[in-house]
């Protein structure tokens, strides 16, 4: 691992190279004009590269996100657990508590995910999982609201550059096509976060004590200590690139830089220096900003799923134990888990996204129809598992899709920010989407998880039909002549502006 990127200075002649070894050195161009690949890889190579990644490089950032997520939903099962009633929160404290986490969130992302590129992700990432780690410990010791404000203001500062960070770390290591299926490898820890968090929640309540902590206050305190041991463990087991990575040979650390660039057309290396150009471009493209906002839309769903399951469920079933309560969250989470894999797995197949973030659009809005519509509480519990299997799909196509949309590991770094950044104002609409007075039947809550699906559709159709559209239009360039008179540095920072690019639905 190490803490800078040294790149050599650019230089205005671009060298070419067709072989493996020679595509993977700094300062030489992979790809054709018009964005076409100049080297043929060996599909057995690559397979068995893919493998070695699959195992070195996701689980670790798998179990980091599983925590992160818990140690920020959490909350939700403290809340059944008496959180509202031991810090004498009345009204909308408890929202206002929710969303003074999504204020810092959204202030740091950008930030935290340029500087994720700036210190290198190997250190970045299980320094802010500590981070958060110790932060949800604290927050088992807080007695009043602001304490409990403070402490979530906290967490949202370190939390901040996790999904963000994790997504451009892995944009290092895989394909286009493949990133989305991984994405969903660590993604998928939201909804198992549900799930898993609901039945740890469940064990820790069963204690009597841990320590001095007793009730609400063993979850964050047994939680905490879990997500620090992890993060200790990560500094040693996380590698930042390609070219530092000792479990990978030689011929394999230049299979894995190769591949990367040769889809990235006309960079001299995957990780370039950081540029003023690169990264407005990267977070002024039309369809980043489409696609940041469908995540907007999105984690209105998934946020409101996180936090107000439990207490859906509470509603539904008054008469349960709190334990039983929490159970009965598990069950549409996991489901929703699968989902997650089975859609993104679809994506690499085809090396399509924005046709499966069309297809979740109409689950979702069946399920907030349902909780429209019936009263019966198995109908409404029914409806948890369609919004469940449908909206928890979208996060890994959706980072895999602002991924996908910018050339320059520069602009990746500020789209994929862009794009969390967004994702959280729509957790912060949903912390105040299920009020307290609008119980039991949450009409606004639904009714606003509804038309934040219906725009999902509207506006991902529309994102397909206009990229297709610029596609044709881009086809009929004469990309030599635009190029002409241009420095390579030139060329090298024009981004979804160049003649030879095309947009990748």
């Amino acid at each position: 691992m190490s803490t800078s990127e040294k790149e050599p200075e650019p230089t205005t002649e671009k060298r070419v190279e067709t072989n493996v070894h020679g595509a993977a050195e700094k300062g030489v161009a992979v790809t054709d004009n018009r964005g076409e690949s100049l080297v043929t890889f060996d599909p057995e190579a690559e397979r068995r590269l893919r493998f070695k990644l699959d195992l070195m490089v996701v689980p670790t950032v798998s179990l980091l996100y599983l925590f992160c997520f818990i140690d920020r939903a959490n909350i939700g099962n403290a809340r059944l657990a008496g959180f509202e009633e031991d810090l004498g929160l009345k009204n909308y404290d408890y929202n206002t508590v929710l969303s003074i986490f999504y204020i810092s969130y959204i202030i740091f992302e950008i930030p935290s995910n340029l500087a994720c590129k700036w210190i290198g992700p190997g250190w970045f990432l299980p320094a802010i999982s500590l981070g958060f780690g110790i932060t949800s410990l604290g927050t088992a010791f807080v007695h009043n609201r602001a304490a409990a404000s403070g402490v979530r203001f906290l967490l949202g500062i370190f939390e901040s550059g996790m999904l963000p960070g994790i997504s451009y770390y892995m944009s290092r290591w895989y394909r286009r096509s493949e990133l989305a299926y991984r994405l969903a490898l660590f993604i998928v820890m939201a909804p198992l976060a549900g799930a898993f968090g609901g039945l740890l929640a469940s064990g820790i309540l069963s204690l009597d004590h841990f320590g001095g902590l007793h009730r609400w206050r063993m979850i964050f305190g047994i939680e905490g200590i879990i997500t620090i041991g992890l993060s200790i463990i990560s500094f040693f087991t996380l590698t930042d690139r390609p070219e530092t990575a000792r479990w990978l040979t030689q011929e394999e650390k230049d299979l894995a830089i190769a591949r990367v660039k040769s889809e990235r057309v006309a960079q001299t290396s995957v990780l370039d220096k950081p540029d003023k150009k690169k990264l407005w471009l990267g977070f002024w493209n039309p369809m980043v900003q489409a696609t940041s906002f469908i995540f907007l839309l999105n984690n209105i769903t998934v946020q409101g799923l996180a936090f107000f399951t439990p207490t859906i469920v509470g509603t539904i079933y008054p008469d349960k134990t709190t334990v039983q309560q929490q159970l009965y969250t598990v069950p549409p989470y996991a489901l929703g888990a699968v989902f997650v894999l089975l859609l993104s797995a679809l994506s690499w197949h085809f090396d399509r996204r924005i046709i499966f973030i069309i297809a979740t659009a109409p689950l979702t809005m069946l399920g907030y129809i349902l909780f429209l519509a019936s009263e019966e509480p198995r109908v409404r519990y029914a409806a948890a598992f369609l919004s469940a299997i449908s909206c928890f799909a979208l996060g890994p196509l959706a980072n895999a899709q602002a991924s996908a949309l910018v050339v320059s590991d520069t602009s990746r770094s500020i789209a994929i920010g862009t794009n969390v950044m967004y994702g959280n104002i729509g957790g912060l609409i949903a912390t105040w989407s299920y009020l307290p007075w609008d119980k039991p039947d949450f009409p606004i809550g639904n009714g606003l998880n509804l038309a934040a699906a219906s725009l999902i559709l509207v506006l991902s159709g529309f994102m397909w039909m206009w990229m297709v559209w610029d596609n044709k239009r881009r086809a009929n360039k004469d990309v030599e002549a635009e190029l002409q008179g241009l420095t390579q540095v030139e060329i090298e920072s024009l981004e979804w502006k160049h003649p030879g690019w095309r947009w990748r639905p």
